[in-house]
């Protein structure tokens, strides 16, 4: 029978062939990673960039086409962790559901805050006596409307 041999020759910097192709290996993966994290802070910025125009988009009758519902520190927090839960799904698939589960459920329940402190704010306002600017109540409805939208297009 014959026997397969695995040839190396050294080069003259003393390492193998097989050591060079493995530190090639190595520096590709290392270069695919960067190139990975490279576009997510991309994404992330352009994400970021977007939120800040939402409320100046307009479609072509005049109303509004998206509002950003969270500040767009508190939305690349919870990309982030969607981004840590997706990871996860690999390892860990159940418990990667369940995550996903509270930070959506997490994610609802502060926008639901969010809305009643504002609903509480314009309350307290009318109480007291205090005029509210048609400015405010303006803004409040178009928050409202944005969102009563997106939900039904769900």
């Amino acid at each position: 029978m014959a026997e397969i041999r695995r040839e190396e020759t050294v080069t003259g910097t003393g390492l193998s062939t097989a050591a060079l192709a493995h530190a090639d290996e190595t520096e590709q993966q290392d270069y695919t990673e960067q190139r990975s994290e490279e576009r997510l802070e991309q994404r992330d910025r352009r994400d970021t960039e977007n939120q800040a125009n939402t409320d100046s988009r307009q479609t072509a009758d005049g109303a509004d086409e998206r509002t950003a519902l969270f500040s767009p520190e508190e939305a690349n927090s919870l990309r982030g962790k969607w981004d840590s839960i997706q990871v996860g799904f690999v390892d860990e698939p159940r418990q990667a559901v369940e995550r996903a589960d509270e930070l959506v459920a997490g994610a609802m329940k502060r926008l639901a805050e969010m809305f009643a402190a504002e609903r509480s704010r314009l309350e307290g306002q009318w109480d007291r006596g205090d005029s509210v600017s048609t400015e405010e109540l303006r803004l409040a409805l178009r928050r409202y409307r944005a969102f009563f939208s997106r939900l039904l297009s769900v």
